[in-house]
């Protein structure tokens, strides 16, 4: 089954997880996930264009989940910009969707959260929109 584009803002949650340092490569293409809260570890698995990956997004909606983008840019399969990530570093992901119900308010609070550390919301968009860009030519399909 090919896995669908995620919401866009699952980009910025990537790129947080991995300035978080929340994720392990466990092996050749297997990575650990820790979520924002510190609490669930979700498992990737990388073979080509085939992957796992047990957070909900994934297995439950069939779209390309946080844990796989950030597996994919350690892989260097997709862009990386380490400014924009670490902008994005300590964002309570989890909490901030469960209180605000829609991505849209989420991505409102983080871009002021963004801006508020000097970086202009274009370039965010800049770097979300390449990976998505290159996620969308990398038909993936799940495990």
């Amino acid at each position: 089954m090919k896995l669908k584009m995620p919401p866009k803002i699952k980009v910025l949650e990537a790129l947080g997880a991995i300035a978080d340092g929340r994720i392990h490569k466990l092996g050749e293409g297997k990575y650990e996930v820790i979520s924002s809260e510190g609490i669930r570890k979700y498992t990737v698995i990388i073979s080509g264009n085939k992957v796992f990956s047990d957070d909900n997004g994934t297995k439950f909606r069939d779209y390309v989940g946080y844990p796989i983008i950030s597996a994919l840019i350690l892989e260097g399969k997709l862009d990386y910009n380490d400014k924009i990530a670490q902008a994005l570093k300590g964002i309570p992901w989890k909490k901030l969707n469960e209180q605000e119900k829609k991505y849209s308010l989420v991505e409102d609070i983080i871009r002021k959260e963004v801006e508020s550390k000097g970086i202009k919301w274009e370039e965010v968009e800049e770097i979300r929109n390449k990976i998505l860009e290159k996620l969308k030519h990398l038909s993936l399909e799940k495990m």
